[in-house]
């Protein structure tokens, strides 16, 4: 049975076992979170313990973005936390995670974290790395585990693990999607039928990008181009993406890239990634 907790105290009176790995999440949990939960639990191995952390958390959200509309079902939660495996779920309120209200000290997330998403979402991932940080220090996990979807914030957490020398591995678990390609997010729940259809040209883009040949940046780029240009869609951007500084990728980049769109579909921002090789048969 999987254990909740609410309290800092509760957390640290938890028996340790083994290897603790932790899966952070907002809440809302779908298959996507389950199956980071799962693979939590296979890189726990034997003995080992899986926490997963249910945190809306309030710094990740600007002005006019929906922090109050954010779906909130701790009871769900926990069903899908205990059916894929978790042992414990740490679901605290904000005053638990800032006590004394919003911090004056928080990790800044550089350069990285000023583009693309960051650039649509200023101090979004100052907020992010910043809980991050907390969570990882209340709950002192092994390795912690993240979506590939959101794969700028990957790469910020993994970089600000090794420029602050955090003790925990960091693994990314591949993108979730529905038959039809759509990536899962908490945020689908939104869409209308006909902007669930309108919401496919992102991963159709992702897939033509990708397939192009020759595997080079310039026919990539063309090729998502030329799939969201047919559609209603007009995306914040479409991003070729150099994955060590996320910086767009050279005309003459070769090896692992990303290929990024974001757009809002109706009423809903939707962010979608696809990894990619540049210059060598796919």
């Amino acid at each position: 049975m999987t254990t909740l907790l609410h309290t800092a105290a509760e957390l640290n009176a938890l028996p340790r076992t083994g290897r603790r790995a932790v899966v952070m999440t907002m809440g809302a949990l779908h298959e996507g979170h389950a199956t980071l939960i799962r693979t939590a639990r296979e890189r726990a191995g034997e003995g080992g313990q899986v926490v997963v952390t249910v945190f809306v958390n309030p710094l990740q959200f600007g002005a006019g973005e929906d922090l109050d509309r954010y779906p909130r079902t701790l009871e769900s939660d926990l069903a899908v936390a205990e059916l894929a495996g978790a042992d414990a779920v740490f679901a605290p309120a904000a005053d638990e995670v800032y006590p004394g209200g919003e911090p004056q000290v928080r990790i800044t997330a550089g350069p990285m974290g000023e583009r693309y998403e960051g650039s649509a979402r200023p101090g979004h991932f100052d907020g992010m790395l910043t809980v991050v940080a907390k969570l990882l220090h209340l709950t002192s996990p092994d390795l912690a585990l993240y979506g590939q979807k959101d794969a700028q914030q990957l790469a910020l957490v993994r970089r600000m693990v090794r420029d602050l020398n955090f003790p925990v591995e960091i693994v990314g678990v591949p993108t979730v999607r529905e038959p039809d390609g759509l990536a899962l997010s908490s945020r689908n729940r939104f869409l209308s039928t006909e902007d669930r259809a309108a919401a496919l040209t992102l991963s159709r883009a992702l897939t033509a990008g990708r397939d192009a040949r020759p595997a080079t940046p310039a026919a990539v780029r063309a090729a998502a181009l030329a799939v969201l240009d047919c559609s209603p869609l007009s995306p914040d951007y479409l991003a070729l993406i150099d994955p060590s500084d996320f910086t767009d990728a050279a005309d003459d980049f070769t090896g692992g890239a990303i290929l990024a769109v974001a757009a809002k579909v109706g009423a809903v921002r939707l962010i979608d990634n696809i990894p990619l090789t540049l210059g060598e048969p796919q």
